[in-house]
């Protein structure tokens, strides 16, 4: 440890302590100068919160009390269905440190506590543009996000919506990335089984800007998707690319969209397959690999309607091309993949003060499969948050 460490380690405790807003939430920091006379500060911020929810006609939610597409009903289960359901949990609040140290070097550490423990959200340090540790996917924007009580927000978001460890350099609206992959639901067994192998880094890059009213953010991933059994083996490239686009229309209304494609890169299409992301390709009968494309989007609107209340609207899908799996692997294997996954949501939050915020919200969830089957199910949700 050197000294200038030690002087701030120890100079914090006599360092004036106060309340500050950061954004829309109130976080407690320290402030102070090392001895060499450098500035430095740190905060603890995050909130607690509570999820309510009420599943009309079946049971789909997961933590954070936000709704599960695998849960949806389809087919003949449809008729086994048992309506209303309560639950709520406080497992999305959330705990975080920030710190601002001299040489303009920043450190962020924060987690929650979803499904129910403590988990890792971010931890990552920056400086002169670069940063290492673990953040948001560079394959990711919440620029075009129309605002949701549901953690898990609209299926077709912009890019990936996870975490993952990275070295990313930024330099104004552009920034790239070395990423460490992500592969939610893998391949499915045609020859290859569990041997999916990661061997490269993912590569991104995104451009993000704003000009007046209008926000706007650009992307692109280049992935290896591949498997090695020992005696079989092959690999291809995936890739994917989004927009999306926010647009202050009038003083109280804002407009956002979001398109996203991608081909071996499901998991960057965001809720698509079962829930989260389908699978990124398939191993046919032969020992070769195939890529399985989709894609997604999302439109939503915000009304402000004054006196810090406001009406959030959206509608997200994502859709994924299952033709060549279902002719290569058989429908026994494909027909009950999702093939469609849509919810359209509408919301009233309101702002009790500064740092609390309540909502309610309803939505609809539908899912259609490649066999045919499809199934629906709706569902409200009440949300309390209390920011620091």
């Amino acid at each position: 440890m050197n000294r200038n460490t030690i002087t701030i380690a120890v100079r914090a405790a006599t360092s004036v302590l106060a309340l500050g807003f950061a954004g829309s939430t109130m976080a407690l920091g320290i402030a102070g100068k090392t001895s060499d006379g450098m500035e430095y500060s740190a905060e603890i911020y995050g909130y607690a919160r509570l999820n309510a929810s009420y599943d009309v006609d079946e049971d789909i939610s997961n933590s954070t009390r936000s709704g599960d597409f695998s849960k949806v009903n389809t087919g003949d289960d449809e008729d086994n269905e048992i309506s209303g359901h309560f639950g709520a949990d406080a497992v999305q609040s959330r705990l975080g440190v920030k710190a601002m140290l001299p040489h303009d070097v920043k450190v962020v550490v924060e987690g929650d506590f979803r499904p129910g423990s403590l988990r890792l959200r971010h931890a990552y340090g920056e400086y002169m543009g670069w940063m290492a540790g673990q953040n948001w996917s560079n394959y990711t924007s919440f620029v075009g996000f129309t605002p949701t009580l549901d953690f898990d927000a609209l299926p077709g978001n912009a890019g990936v919506q996870f975490r993952a460890a990275q070295l990313r350099y930024t330099n104004g609206p552009l920034s790239i990335s070395a990423e460490e992959p992500l592969s939610y639901s893998g391949l499915i067994d045609g020859a290859g089984g569990d041997a999916e192998k990661e061997g490269l880094p993912v590569l991104t890059a995104r451009l993000e800007n704003k000009s007046g009213v209008f926000s706007y953010s650009t992307a692109a991933i280049l992935r290896q998707v591949s498997y090695d059994t020992g005696t079989n083996d092959d690999d291809a490239i995936g890739y994917g690319a989004f927009a999306a686009v926010t647009l202050s229309a009038t003083d109280s209304l804002k407009l956002y969209g979001v398109i996203n494609y991608t081909n071996g890169a499901n998991t960057y299409l965001y809720r698509s397959g079962e829930n989260f992301a389908a699978e990124d390709g398939y191993v046919d009968g032969s020992g070769n690999l195939e890529l399985i494309s989709g894609y997604g989007g999302t439109v939503g609107l915000t009304i402000d309607l004054g006196s810090d209340r406001s009406i959030n609207a959206g509608v997200g899908m994502t859709e994924v091309d299952w033709d060549d799996a279902e002719q290569d692997l058989g429908s026994a294997v494909i027909g009950d993949k999702h093939e469609t996954n849509t919810s359209a949501m509408i919301n009233y939050q309101w702002h009790l003060q500064k740092n609390v915020t309540m909502g309610i919200e309803y939505a609809y969830y539908m899912v259609d499969e490649v066999d045919g089957d499809d199934g629906d199910a709706s569902r409200l949700l009440f949300a309390a948050q209390y920011n620091f």
